[in-house]
């Protein structure tokens, strides 16, 4: 057996051994149900176990096909109501609610154990040849294994990193069309055309990233265009919902609740600093003295998402573990930053629990909020000390464990990877430079 093909079965049997761990702990609500605050308590809320009976998956509607009443409409972009649609004609008609509900559930935990492993093998395929033991990382992450079945993000986490490799392997068209995909379960893969935009136009290939952005907007396009016919008023509900919510779920923006802004309010002033984000970013990788890699990107602009975001949910940490692994992986800044994860997912749980057991849990004192807005901090903290890094390995690029095991490149390059630098503006070292090539 060489090398290869003992790395492939390590990396099956560790994310084989983490998914029994996810298993193990969602077992107290897999035996007893998923009730308040109980659920909360033990921290083994899903939404997954939730929605099957509140989006009426469990007296057999489809999501976005059949006429669900307004109250009982997916929050969700179509995809994942196709998927937990499909995934709800799985579960055996004649079984009581609460076992309907364990086997829809179980349906789902195992369908996203499968993206997981997806995930795993695809970041190892997707670095140097020579670090390819990182994804281990992936297979391994407590933040994967505490939160990979609370709703269905692992399935635009395995979207979105086989486009990621698709584009590595110069396929843009595919990766394009893994993207719209993606867009089309979870915003998350969205925002890998701005990296690619950035790396497109410094080297020239604006082709090439048309290609990507046709191949998207016309697979997203194919998804939901029969919905925004059929059944416009659901198709909305997502955006909608997610212009209009308030701010929650360890969000910044809590901090700053006392402002005259409404949910919109909010969502204006969040996604305007994003853009200014975005654009710095831009900057950073049109002015960087050597072209960045386009994990290095894709992972400073989700990031950014989320740092800005009105919402952080716990299960936010899946988008970023692939591509930490990618953009960053430094064994030590990966363990602090789960460590800090860890710790705001317990935060998460236990500030629930007292809200929804009405103040009992936790009554008399305020150790529960303490912890809360710590956990809030640390994530906060860590995520940007991973951007902090990765930036400074942009700027010196001989410090970037990936080129040094790449002899200066980029795995991912793909299209872009023997292309000169023809667009990069002035800074750290760099010259002014145009020629736009199509």
């Amino acid at each position: 057996m060489n090398l290869k093909s003992k790395l492939l079965w390590v990396l099956l049997a560790a994310t084989t051994f983490a998914a029994v761990l996810s298993v193990a702990a969602m077992q107290w609500c897999r035996v007893n149900g998923w009730s308040d605050p109980d659920q909360h308590l033990r921290m083994c809320y899903s939404d997954v176990a939730l929605l099957y009976t509140e989006r009426g998956l469990s007296e057999g509607l489809f999501p976005f096909i059949d006429n669900v009443p307004a109250d009982q409409v997916m929050e969700y972009p179509v995809l994942i109501g196709v998927v937990t649609g499909v995934l709800a004609l799985l579960v055996p008609t004649g079984l009581d609610d609460d076992a309907a509900r364990l086997v829809f559930y179980d349906l789902n935990h195992l369908a996203a154990i499968l993206c997981w492993v997806a995930v795993v093998l695809m970041t190892a395929a997707s670095t140097a040849r020579s670090r390819a033991r990182d994804a281990i990382l992936v297979a391994l992450a407590p933040g994967i294994i505490l939160t990979v079945s609370i709703n269905w993000d692992m399935w635009a986490v395995f979207l979105g990193s086989f486009a990621v490799l698709l584009w590595g392997r110069s396929r843009p068209g595919w990766a394009g069309v893994l993207i719209g995909l993606g867009t089309a379960m979870k915003l998350y893969p969205l925002f890998f055309l701005g990296a690619i935009l950035v790396l497109c136009l410094r080297t020239g290939r604006l082709r090439s990233f048309t290609g990507v952005l046709v191949s998207a907007v016309g697979t997203w396009l194919v998804v939901n265009l029969p919905f925004m016919l059929t059944q416009f008023d659901q198709w909305a509900t997502f955006y909608r919902f997610s212009s209009e919510r308030e701010v929650s779920f360890s969000s910044m923006w809590l901090a700053f609740t006392w402002l005259p802004l409404d949910g919109q309010g909010f969502s204006l002033l969040s996604n305007g600093l994003f853009l200014l984000c975005c654009l710095a970013i831009a900057w950073l990788g049109l002015a960087a003295p050597q072209r960045p890699r386009l994990a290095q990107l894709c992972f400073l602009i989700v990031a950014g998402f989320l740092l800005l975001g009105k919402v952080y949910s716990p299960q936010f940490v899946l988008w970023l573990i692939p591509l930490v692994v990618l953009a960053n992986p430094r064994l030590r800044s990966f363990v602090i930053w789960q460590a800090a994860e860890v710790f705001h997912w317990a935060a998460v749980w236990l500030m629930s629990a007292k809200i929804t057991s009405g103040g009992q849990i936790g009554a008399g004192h305020h150790l529960i909020e303490i912890a809360y807005g710590a956990g809030i901090v640390a994530h906060m903290a860590a995520v940007i000390w991973l951007m902090v890094q990765v930036v400074g390995d942009i700027l010196h690029p001989e410090r970037d464990p990936v080129r040094a095991a790449e002899a200066g490149g980029d795995p991912l390059a793909g299209v872009t990877a023997t292309a000169p630098d023809v667009v990069t503006l002035p800074g750290a070292g760099q010259p002014r430079r145009f020629s736009v090539r199509w």
